[in-house]
């Protein structure tokens, strides 16, 4: 069932080896910028293909008010 990279057992080690590198309080000051970053790009990529669809939709208007002739 659990098979590949992350095992449970794995992940535990992970966090352990975490943990005596970072410390404590250094390891949600890590977790927090990280979450911040994901979140910044999650919002940059949403207004990226927000602006795509409307950049196609001005296309597709101006391609219909100019008409087939225009080409």
């Amino acid at each position: 069932m659990f098979e590949g990279l992350f095992q449970p057992t794995h992940l535990i080690i992970i966090l352990v080896i975490a943990l005596v590198v970072f410390g404590p309080g250094k390891l949600t000051e890590v977790g927090g910028s990280l979450g911040k970053a994901l979140r910044g790009f999650k919002k940059s990529m949403s207004e990226l293909t927000d602006d795509e669809g409307a950049n196609n939709l001005r296309g597709e208007d101006k391609d219909k008010k100019r008409g087939p002739s225009s080409r």
